[in-house]
């Protein structure tokens, strides 16, 4: 039986902030919609992903800039570049010998780290 994840909850202060952050990184702003009082949902996916990120409100009880997510690409250094040119504040890139990592921040803290590797064990 095949698991793939689906959906992550990332939690925010400003739902409009967070959604236009993620908008100038790249992701795609699939679903934004107030489904009742005190809930809405924003649904955003990274490019290429099959997974996505929930923002907004009602959504979860963590706390914001807790949540911690780890994404791979292609070329770490294209990746810093993109954020760079995003505006967002990016580390440089960390090469470890299980691959190069690039790190950053949401406007609410939470932590995302971008690896980029040669191979990979499970395709």
């Amino acid at each position: 039986m095949d698991m793939k994840i689906e959906l992550i909850p990332v939690p925010v202060t400003d739902v409009d902030r967070a959604k236009a952050f993620y908008e100038r990184v790249g992701f795609n702003a699939d679903h934004d919609h107030r489904v009742q009082p005190g809930l809405r949902f924003v649904q955003l996916t990274p490019p290429g992903s099959a997974c996505s990120i929930v923002i907004g409100e009602g959504i979860t009880e963590k706390t914001p800039g807790t949540q911690e997510i780890q994404c791979v690409v292609a070329d770490a250094e294209a990746a810093r570049a993109r954020l760079v040119e995003a505006g967002v504040e990016a580390s440089d890139v960390d090469k470890q010998a299980w691959g190069n990592f690039v790190y950053f921040r949401d406007p609410d803290g939470n932590n995302w780290s971008l690896q980029a590797m040669e191979t990979r064990p499970n395709g």
